[in-house]
């Protein structure tokens, strides 16, 4: 069986001393217990850690010096990794867990930390959205340079609920030009479905951002009262919703119908962009988050039942 003498009397006289028990493992590395806190100290830094998430291990070391609880920044930290609140963003899921759980009252500190953790995590993308309309993301893609007709612009808005998409050509990228594409296309189609947009994501370009008094988009959003949200400086995924469908009408739309046509013309390219996009928010079943292998259109009209049932529920 591939076992020496030695090895067959070895294990033969320790079953007969000890049985099948004599026969397992004994050399096993045991935790070393001695160097953890005391019960009490731990579980005065955990409780810390609800009371202020936004503090790191330093100065929650400090602050529980004060109370008399004495511990190393070293010492928190590791107390934190056993209760899986090291970082920031786990002491503030935590906090949320138990809110939800036992419906504690907030302190100033827990409502600060939670209201910062949103707005990162709209600004890096994790984004809520309640029901279609509530949040739409706008960006500016450029298309080329078309001979005979000079630089092409594409203004992108789509729906971060339902990911229905709309997208207007233009040979400029201004604050007319993105304004347009709302007043043209997307205002319409949200009025027609009974439906008003709420909120709007855009990155931080000269066409979206200027002064209120000035600046023609910020107008524009203005009258029609829709609330206008900035991504992060430098962080382009923070707009992660168009960044993908740009990607999207990239590879499915122009790197194909660039090789099988010649564009004279915006409104020639324009022609074939509508028909795709019908194709896009109509037929091509999408594998978003609320999608799920619905169209964007089947997702805009089942989100919008939804809503208007909760909405009767409430009132």
């Amino acid at each position: 069986m591939g076992y020496s003498i030695d090895t067959f009397y070895r294990y033969r006289d320790a079953v007969d001393d000890g049985g099948m028990e004599a026969l397992l493992e004994k050399n096993r590395k045991r935790p070393n217990v001695k160097n953890r806190v005391d019960e009490a100290i731990e579980k005065a830094v955990t409780e810390f850690a609800f009371e202020w998430p936004a503090y790191g291990q330093t100065r929650a070391s400090n602050e529980l010096r004060k109370a008399g609880v004495f511990v190393s920044p070293s010492g928190v930290r590791s107390v934190w990794l056993r209760h899986g609140l090291e970082s920031l963003k786990k002491r503030l899921k935590a906090l949320e867990a138990r809110v939800a759980e036992d419906g504690i009252i907030l302190t100033e500190a827990q409502v600060a930390a939670l209201e910062v953790k949103k707005e990162r995590e709209e600004a890096c993308g994790e984004i809520e959205t309640e029901h279609p309309g509530y949040l739409g993301s706008q960006d500016t893609f450029y298309v080329g340079n078309f001979k005979g007709v000079g630089r092409v612009y594409q203004q992108i808005y789509v729906a971060t609920y339902s990911k229905v998409a709309h997208c207007k050509l233009y040979t400029s990228k201004t604050p007319i030009t993105a304004a347009d594409l709302l007043n043209d296309r997307v205002l319409p189609f949200y009025e027609a479905q009974g439906l008003s947009v709420l909120r709007i994501l855009t990155d931080r370009g000269m066409e979206y951002c200027g002064k209120p008094e000035q600046h023609d988009y910020q107008l524009f959003i203005g009258i029609n009262d829709i609330e206008h949200t900035q991504t992060k400086v430098r962080h382009p995924q923070t707009n992660g919703i168009c960044e993908r469908f740009h990607k999207t009408i990239l590879q499915e739309f122009y790197q194909v119908t660039l090789r099988k046509h010649i564009y004279e013309s915006v409104e020639q390219l324009q022609v074939g962009l509508d028909n795709w996009l019908d194709h896009y928010n109509n037929e091509r079943p999408h594998q978003g988050k609320k999608c799920c292998g619905r169209t964007p259109m089947q997702t805009l009209i089942d989100g919008k039942q939804t809503w208007m049932d909760k909405q009767i529920n409430v009132t």
